[in-house]
């Protein structure tokens, strides 16, 4: 398997990520009746996100943690639906990819989905 190197492998594993997110019993009503994302139109904004993060792009300019916050006042997230979100990342990860890049998108989802964890919990 090949390692994350361009704009095209992380179109790749975000919209296979979202495959899988969308249709989760346990944390795709987040992204279908909370959140109530359009993807077509919220998928360059990921691309960005994980563009800038993976390969220092610097395309993305944003607060994904007030989004977030935004998020938990329509529905509480708790630290289960950040565990599943991080177990179906790393599954879309460890499909597509292996290498240095790949461990990275691993390392930084666990960073952020501890972060928001802790965030979130503060808040409520």
């Amino acid at each position: 398997m090949k390692d994350i190197t361009t704009r095209a492998d992380i179109e790749l594993l975000v919209r296979s990520f979202y495959e899988k997110a969308l249709t989760d019993d346990h944390i795709g009503f987040f992204f279908t009746k909370v959140a109530a994302i359009d993807l077509e139109e919220h998928l360059p904004i990921l691309f960005q996100f994980w563009e800038t993060a993976l390969l220092g792009a610097m395309t993305y300019e944003g607060n994904p943690m007030l989004k977030h916050i935004e998020l938990n006042r329509k529905s509480p997230l708790k630290p289960d639906h950040f565990d599943r979100w991080l177990e179906l990342w790393c599954t879309t990860v460890n499909e597509h990819f292996s290498g240095e890049k790949a461990s990275e998108a691993i390392q930084r989802a666990q960073q952020i989905a501890g972060l928001m964890k802790f965030k979130v919990e503060q808040l409520s």
